[in-house]
């Protein structure tokens, strides 16, 4: 068993620590709200750190799961930032949605301390990381990687290694690109039927069955036909993916519309308050446009 640190306790980070630490994993946890770390400590056991710092100071592998490139930045950088403790060797998996730009940037200052780094996004939400059926798209070095593929198994389902420093966030964003696009079609599906004074419910039971059905139908079309947005990944976090996707499109030439599209939509949600409903209220917006 491995000594792991894990910086991040958020909806997705805690319950990855717990599966960590029911592995059997010596885990010591840093919380930006210490009050949630002392509350995983009293859930599950292990150690808390006051510092990222001083969490991964004798670790093995340190993991994060933070909000964005300057959340990760605060974690990694800095005379209390996690590298400062890493010995050589140790090797750093970013779970968190970052730009590719700044998975570079702290692989190539890591790389200088002679530790590796592993760029990790996840996608499965909520119930995924509760559950450890998590999917990992991961870049970096090959020999690290194949080092930290057992410890990712605590959370992990599919686990991949798709290339080198940054090619993990690059398969983020084409996952985040193509879901924006389906809970579009869906939301708009759902709400033609509804204008048209038909079942939701008996609609998608027939039309799942064909080529209509997606993970989006199956597991937000009843929540969305009772107007309920409480379940998954928030719009405000969505928003930010899609700017990173959007961002990088303009670096690398790719044409993305319909992404582009609904991006806007999502800020339309956020303009009704709905930041912090789940991104499948996309439907909200059309059933307030009339």
């Amino acid at each position: 068993m491995a000594k792991v640190a894990f910086l991040g306790l958020g909806v997705m980070g805690y319950p990855m620590a717990g599966h960590l630490a029911a592995k059997g994993h010596e885990v010591t946890v840093y919380n930006r709200t210490a009050a949630k770390a002392e509350h995983w400590v009293a859930e599950h056991g292990g150690a808390m750190a006051e510092t990222p710092r001083e969490a991964a100071e004798g670790a093995d592998f340190v993991m994060s799961c933070v909000g964005n490139d300057d959340d990760l930045r605060s974690v990694c950088m800095g005379e209390n930032g996690a590298f400062a403790g890493m010995a050589r060797d140790t090797v750093f998996v970013d779970h968190t949605t970052v730009s590719a730009k700044v998975t570079r940037e702290l692989a190539a200052f890591s790389e200088g301390k002679g530790v590796a780094f592993i760029d990790a996004p996840i996608s499965g939400g909520q119930a995924g990381a509760e559950n450890g059926v998590l999917s990992i798209m991961c870049g970096g070095e090959a020999g690290a990687f194949a080092r930290a593929e057992p410890v990712m198994q605590a959370y992990g389902k599919t686990i991949r290694r798709l290339g080198e420093t940054g090619a993990g966030q690059l398969t983020k964003m084409v996952n985040q690109i193509c879901i924006a696009g389906l809970v579009q079609g869906l939301s708009e599906g759902l709400h033609f039927a509804e204008k048209a004074g038909l079942d939701i419910r008996e609609v998608v039971e027939v039309i799942s069955q064909g080529a209509a059905g997606s993970w989006q139908m199956a597991n937000r079309y009843e929540t969305m036909a009772d107007d309920a947005f409480d379940f998954g990944f928030a719009v405000d976090w969505m928003r930010k993916d899609l700017g990173i996707c959007l961002a990088t499109a303009n670096e690398n030439g790719a044409s993305l519309p319909v992404t582009a599209l609904v991006d806007q939509f999502y800020k339309d949600v956020q303009s009704l308050g709905g930041g912090r409903w789940d991104t499948s209220s996309l439907i909200k917006r059309l059933r307030a446009l009339g």
